[in-house]
């Protein structure tokens, strides 16, 4: 097992040492309308200690730091947070830090922080159970929890396409689980029923394929995926022709609850 997380471990940091700045400049995941689904949930109060798990480049926290008393990020990828402290600097927020940690060993105290969110990460995680465990740890009585993450449809033949798909366009994906075991790690973990947000995140096929780093580099492969899924929607991810090319969108989530 040791072999098998080292081995992931180090998939996650060549795919996202190599995704960082495309990533960070991606506007399908940063935009403002996105951001504030995050912001929105998490109800902020200038009082507020914030930590995003997982925080990439750090686009979250930006997004939390004029709204609280101080906004942290963690990431295990130190091309993600040196992008992250780039926007920070961009942005001239200085009420935000970040820190190289695994989401599975968070490097606070218990009862740390008011507000604890992690967005697009869970799908790459081995053992979310374990991660989401560490979310609460740090988390103080009342605080606001948010987990934001792609989700797999509830189809398991569609489920199982689609992520044969995207293990194969991003290696680093472990899987991508459905609403229902999202929920249930508040459930287990002891929170009340989440509130639940749907979304969508949309993409032309061509921009998704040519950003992203798939097995052996393998973009037409990629493609071809891709378009045999449009016949009856393989993937669960409304893929339709347009003159412009293949539309698709991932289907998302932000559930938040409370730490009693």
């Amino acid at each position: 097992m040791a072999s098998n997380t080292a081995t992931h471990d180090a998939t996650i940091a060549d795919q996202f040492t190599r995704q960082a700045s495309g990533f960070a400049a991606a506007p399908e995941l940063h935009n403002d309308a996105v951001l504030a689904l995050l912001t929105d949930a998490a109800h902020p109060k200038p009082s507020d200690r914030m930590l995003d798990v997982a925080c990439g480049p750090g686009s979250v926290v930006a997004a939390f730091a004029p709204l609280v008393l101080h906004a942290e990020g963690v990431d295990a990828t130190p091309a993600m947070l040196a992008e992250a402290r780039k926007l920070a600097a961009t942005k001239n927020l200085r009420n935000i830090g970040f820190r190289n940690s695994s989401a599975y060993q968070l490097p606070y105290r218990d009862a740390s922080f008011d507000i604890v969110a992690t967005r697009f990460a869970f799908h790459h995680l081995e053992d979310p159970p374990a991660a989401f465990a560490e979310i609460v740890r740090v988390a103080r009585p009342g605080a606001r929890i948010v987990l934001c993450d792609g989700v797999a449809s509830d189809d398991p033949v569609k489920a199982l396409a689609f992520n044969e798909m995207e293990r194969f366009r991003d290696p680093s994906t472990v899987d991508f689980r459905t609403v229902g075991y999202l929920h249930d790690l508040f459930r287990t973990a002891g929170l009340p029923n989440p509130l639940i947000t749907r979304f969508q995140v949309p993409y032309l096929a061509e921009t998704l394929v040519a950003h992203s780093f798939p097995v052996r580099d393998d973009r037409a492969g990629l493609m071809r995926l891709i378009e045999q899924s449009v016949a009856g929607d393989l993937l669960a991810m409304n893929a339709h022709r347009s003159p412009k090319g293949i539309h698709l969108a991932y289907q998302a989530v932000v559930l938040v609850s409370e730490r009693p």
